[in-house]
């Protein structure tokens, strides 16, 4: 079972840096090059130096990662980071309007540090969605230059007593240690909770009982493990060193959490196969003309069941899926990733599109969870189509990791993000 512990934080000192605003950042995998641009010029002590390093003319492999390295050291030698004193667990808060709708909500969960285990049956971790090389060998470079996690990994337990969510409840009564709006005016509070802290004593049983399902940072997990092993084949003999354990923001299934849906915008299909596209997709799909606004504003209902839209050279569309048709391309697996519209795409999207994992990782595919970027993309031609699709219900990704199965890449997209820079794990004692 999953193995949780409280730890000693790297953290920006507010004292230094003024409003946490100007140093912290999303994750590293949802910054454009011009929020990157944009954050940099913030702050020169913006956490994005070091989460997501820029590349320089004339640099060798592995420059940018050794440039994020010494600002990392530079800002803890200035007293811009400080570690904590004492092991702590960190409670945060997560207020924000649900994109698209205005629905508020509010989510808990706490920041820890998770030992590393490989996945599989009995070891306690669980993967949904399946990761690409090209981000994996980053974040590799990158932790191997830092020796720190500079984002969480998100994971998701279930809290069926509703202890932990209880000791969550009266943490946030209490002045919060930190708090910060970021760009998507999502308010973080954050709370150091001392580990002898009563309040917080039952705040990692349920965890523990496990399995975590990771929802958000299989790349900087799968990196962390690639990590302990290298460093393990150095200093072997060392008992519990702290590479062993990755920093997990820890939520419970039972709280109000929010996927948004990943619509797929293709490229490369040139003019004449775009045009057939409708006609193509008649292969696998009952094929419906709508009037495209109302895909615009989600008139069309996309509630999963194989109801994908369809924007194109010549108008759009509302496909629905005939199981039928798809049944001899369906992966291997349980029923739960089988029935996934996001598997049905894919399947879709390489016999209509020609796209596969190759054409994937060259880029002929991007993903947006916009419906205006959407509309964009193909007013301007930035993109030959694009698939709309429905959310993935947080259910069905706790079925397929249960399963032992993973989903396509971006299946899911978690809202809010847990910020970069708010803790950091220095992967010290």
């Amino acid at each position: 079972m999953p193995e949780v512990r409280p730890f000693r934080a790297l953290r920006y000192d507010r004292d230094v840096v003024g409003d946490l605003a100007s140093v912290v950042a999303p994750p590293y995998d949802v910054i454009s090059s011009e929020q990157r641009a944009t954050l940099a010029a913030r702050d020169p002590r913006n956490i994005v130096v070091v989460e997501l390093p820029e590349e320089a003319p004339g640099d060798e492999p592995q420059d940018r990662y050794r440039r994020a390295a010494r600002a990392l050291a530079g800002w803890r030698s200035a007293g811009v980071l400080r570690k904590d004193p004492r092991p702590a667990w960190y409670a945060c808060e997560q207020t924000y309007r649900v994109p698209g709708s205005g629905e508020e909500r509010v989510q808990r969960g706490y920041l820890a540090i998770v030992r590393l285990v490989a996945y599989g049956p009995g070891g306690g971790i669980l993967p949904h969605e399946r990761t690409l090389d090209a981000p994996r060998e980053d974040r590799y470079r990158l932790l191997r230059a830092t020796g720190a996690n500079t984002s969480p990994v998100v994971g998701l337990y279930e809290d069926p007593s509703g202890v932990a969510g209880q000791a969550l409840r009266t943490i946030a009564d209490r002045e919060p240690t930190a708090a910060v709006t970021d760009d998507d005016l999502v308010d973080h509070r954050l709370w150091a909770v001392d580990a002898d802290d009563p309040v917080a004593v039952d705040l990692p049983a349920p965890a523990t009982r496990g399995p975590i399902v990771i929802a958000d940072g299989h790349h900087r997990y799968e990196t962390a493990l690639r990590y302990r092993d290298e460093r393990h084949m150095t200093r072997s003999c060392e008992e519990d060193p702290p590479f062993d354990w990755v920093l997990m923001l820890l939520m419970s299934t039972a709280e109000p959490l929010t996927i948004l849906p990943t619509h797929r915008l293709v490229r490369g299909l040139g003019a004449d196969a775009a045009s057939a596209l409708a006609s193509r997709a008649t292969e696998l799909f009952d094929v419906r003309p709508v009037d495209r606004a109302t895909l615009a504003d989600g008139t069309v209902t996309l509630s999963g069941g194989g109801r994908i839209g369809l924007l194109a050279a010549g108008g759009a569309y509302l496909l629905e899926a005939r199981r039928e048709s798809f049944a001899p391309y369906l992966p291997a697996g349980g029923s739960a990733v089988r029935r996934l519209d996001v598997t049905l795409l894919g399947i879709a999207l390489e016999r209509l599109c020609g796209i596969d994992a190759a054409g994937v990782a060259s880029g002929r595919l991007s993903y947006t969870t916009s419906l205006a970027d959407v509309m964009a993309a193909i007013d301007t031609g930035a993109a030959d189509a694009a698939f709309i699709v429905a959310s993935t219900p947080v259910d069905d990704v706790l079925a397929v990791a249960r399963d032992g199965d993973v989903m396509p890449q971006k299946s899911t997209h978690f809202f809010p993000k847990a910020l970069s820079g708010l803790v950091l794990n220095p992967h010290e004692w």
